[in-house]
């Protein structure tokens, strides 16, 4: 299968997801309408007994009819054990039962899913006995495309035993890595400072100048990862407009030099304007998209046209509230200016409404 298509058909299951699980109650109900569409999407024959079989009987030690949920079975041998519980349970006290069926069969991979978080498991520790921790974590409602890739690796039309194992161990260890960076980047701990500290700072390392250096640790992480995406933004939208943003560029500071010397436009207002030229650049030409800025919030309009804006950006003790010109006029907060990226859809149906009311 076409990694566009199984993009879309999980994008599409995700949004299913969000649609219906505040009325699913049950396990079975999380079944159906679910947890079956998901490996269909990955080409299976659901209906197929001898391919996806239901209530697999899984023996453990002197316990005789334990069941998992589902087992998929190729060559007449199960490959992948599924555990299946409600959308409404957290997942994390339930790998334990799945411990105990995957080393009584020949299966090499284990899936516990509550049909909206899905957790992939092998044997990367020791051979025929499941790892505590998954090597592929993905929560279908916000499905990256890295993940789609590892994903179509399950689908029937390529499954190999081989190749998933020799990528779950990178997978495993990459994901342990940028979960512990990610936490280090919110909340560093005193070893990680002291590393840090190490490496930048030669006065004495004393306990005041560590936790001095915390904040400062924190605030250079994230504007050093907030620069490097801007680049690869920037970048983008260089290759798709290249002399008008040039020109943009040119009118943006004329217009910034020209301001009430009162209103400041900041380089976090500037990073939301070029930020939003990028999301629509697919929607309408970025040449059309301008800012004012005013005392009381950042302004981003359509053809300049104040009765076309798109967006308002209110700044408040450094943190930021978008509210978009759509029929809720939504209000939403977000932490850094690239956060916008997450409201796409926003943005685009709002412009979406000018241009069909033109």
């Amino acid at each position: 299968m076409e990694l566009e298509v199984l993009s879309e058909q999980l994008k599409n299951l995700g949004k299913r997801v969000l649609t219906l699980k505040e009325n699913i109650n049950t396990e079975e109900a999380t079944k159906t309408s679910l947890i079956l569409p998901f490996f269909q999407i990955l080409g299976y024959d659901i209906f197929n007994p001898l391919e996806f079989v239901p209530e697999f009987t899984a023996d453990v030690g002197i316990k005789k009819g334990e069941k998992v949920d589902y087992a998929i079975k190729l060559s007449d041998a199960p490959v992948i054990l599924i555990e299946a519980k409600s959308i409404s349970e957290k997942l994390t006290k339930h790998d334990s039962q799945l411990f105990r069926y995957f080393g009584t069969t020949t299966s090499k991979f284990g899936i516990l899913t509550n049909g909206q978080e899905y957790k992939f498991y092998t044997d990367l520790d020791e051979p025929n006995k499941m790892d505590t921790t998954p090597f592929l974590t993905i929560d279908i409602t916000k499905i990256k495309d890295i993940q789609i890739a590892e994903i179509a690796k399950f689908h029937k039309d390529n499954f190999d035993v081989d190749k998933i194992t020799s990528s779950a161990s990178e997978l495993k260890y990459l994901n342990s890595l940028k979960n512990h960076l990610a936490k280090q980047l919110t909340e560093p701990s005193e070893s990680f400072v002291k590393y840090i500290v190490g490496e930048i700072y030669e006065g004495t390392k004393t306990k005041n100048t560590l936790e001095k250096f915390e904040s400062i640790v924190k605030k250079g992480f994230s504007q050093f990862i907030s620069e490097r995406v801007n680049e690869k933004l920037s970048a983008a939208l260089n290759s798709n407009v290249d002399t008008k943003l040039s020109s943009d560029t040119e009118e943006v500071k004329e217009e910034i030099q020209n301001k009430d010397s009162e209103i400041i436009t900041t380089s976090e207002e500037l990073e939301a304007y070029t930020t939003t030229k990028i999301v629509l650049k697919d929607v309408v030409d970025p040449s059309r998209i301008f800012y004012r800025d005013n005392r009381s919030y950042f302004n981003i309009l359509l053809d300049d046209n104040i009765r076309k804006w798109i967006m308002r950006i209110y700044t408040v003790n450094n943190k930021f509230k978008l509210q978009f010109n759509d029929t809720e006029h939504t209000t939403v907060e977000i932490s850094t200016p690239l956060d916008i990226i997450q409201y796409s859809d926003n943005l685009s149906a709002t412009v979406k409404k000018f241009l069909e009311n033109k």
